[in-house]
């Protein structure tokens, strides 16, 4: 098992990063690659190794906890490594344990994959034993909060565009739009995307 990979970014897709590590380029799957286009020099990425009989893939984050959480999701009934990823990707992780320990189903049908029967498998497999995460005590974001967190999100996506070879001035013709909405910056991103192909 891989724990974590130290390097520097070489890549970054939609749907993964590729860290340089002693000349050897890991594919490493994410909840959201374009959090690390700001990433200048080596950086620690933890790994969990997901092997099947005809794929053996890397999923990265930020965090052991992070991590944590996502083997903990993976032990779900129908979440599979895509799923969990998509719950994580919105960077909401307090809220997401939050969900789970108050039973809020209507949370957790808002990630892609969760219908209502997933979100109530959710809460029956792990409620209870997310004690070691923080946010428990926590049931979701200030309004002050959110709309910072939404500045931070879109102005991530807005530096991924910039890596992605997009000009400032293609970037700010699609930009006022963008700010009416409440988005994660994967969906910013791919939102802008959309609108800057149909220019």
């Amino acid at each position: 098992m891989i724990e974590f990979v130290v390097g520097e970014i070489d890549y970054i897709d939609t749907e993964y990063i590729v860290v340089e590590c002693n000349g050897i380029g890991y594919q490493i799957y994410c909840g959201n690659p374009f959090e690390y286009s700001r990433s200048k020099g080596t950086l620690k990425v933890f790994t969990y190794q997901h092997v099947r009989e005809d794929l053996i893939a890397l999923y990265g984050f930020k965090s052991r906890e992070e991590k944590a959480l996502f083997t903990k999701l993976l032990n779900v009934s129908g979440i599979g490594p895509k799923g969990a990823l998509a719950i994580l990707a919105s960077g909401e992780h307090k809220q997401v344990v939050s969900a789970i320990e108050m039973e809020d189903e209507k949370f957790l049908t808002k990630f892609p994959g969760v219908g209502k029967k997933t979100a109530r498998q959710i809460i029956l497999d792990l409620k209870g034993k997310l004690k070691g995460f923080v946010g428990l005590d926590q049931t979701g974001l200030s309004a002050v909060e959110e709309e910072e967190e939404q500045v931070r999100e879109l102005d991530e996506a807005i530096e991924a565009l910039k890596a992605l070879g997009y000009s400032e001035r293609e970037i700010n013709k699609v930009v006022p739009g963008l700010r009416e909405e409440n988005l994660t910056t994967d969906q910013y991103i791919k939102k802008a995307l959309q609108r800057l192909l149909q220019q």
